[in-house]
């Protein structure tokens, strides 16, 4: 059901939270202590509040009351940012990324290692280049589990 929800959750959801300035950045429905969550992970290029996640939370629970998207389980809506360390995930992440400092995980070590840090150089659907002690490092998009922004303070 999980990946019935998500999918009923994007295509009927997201475009709603996009039409009020924010983005989708991913929709989990997973269990925690309280029970089933459903869980809206939204952004926008300034950030967000706990006042626009109860916009958005307000906006969304009738719509999803109607689509029922977990065929009446129920659950606890949440609408909350990834925050600044959030995986890339969206080209929106990627863009943000460009020329900023990284950290991939790789499923399978490459020369001994599974963890590269570097500057995000450029990427593709496909690949994805950083640059590590002046020298371009290219990989395969579908080689990499887990990409996420080094955060500097």
């Amino acid at each position: 059901m999980a990946g019935k929800t998500k999918t009923l959750c994007l295509e009927k959801v997201a475009p709603l939270v996009e039409e009020m300035g924010y983005e989708v950045v991913d929709v989990e429905y997973i269990k925690q202590s309280d029970g089933m969550n459903l869980i809206f992970y939204i952004d926008s290029d300034n950030g967000i509040t706990l006042d626009d996640c109860e916009k958005v939370s307000k906006r969304i629970d009738p719509v999803l009351d109607e689509l029922n998207p977990t065929d009446d389980q129920p659950y606890i809506l949440i609408v909350s940012s990834q925050g600044l360390d959030r995986p890339l995930k969206t080209t929106r992440d990627f863009n943000r990324n460009l020329g900023k400092e990284i950290e991939l995980t790789l499923f399978s070590k490459v020369d001994g290692k599974k963890v590269f840090k570097g500057n995000l150089e450029s990427f593709t659907e496909t690949e994805l280049t950083i640059s590590q002690n002046g020298q371009n490092i290219t990989f395969s998009r579908e080689k990499i589990a887990h990409i996420v922004p080094i955060i500097k303070f």
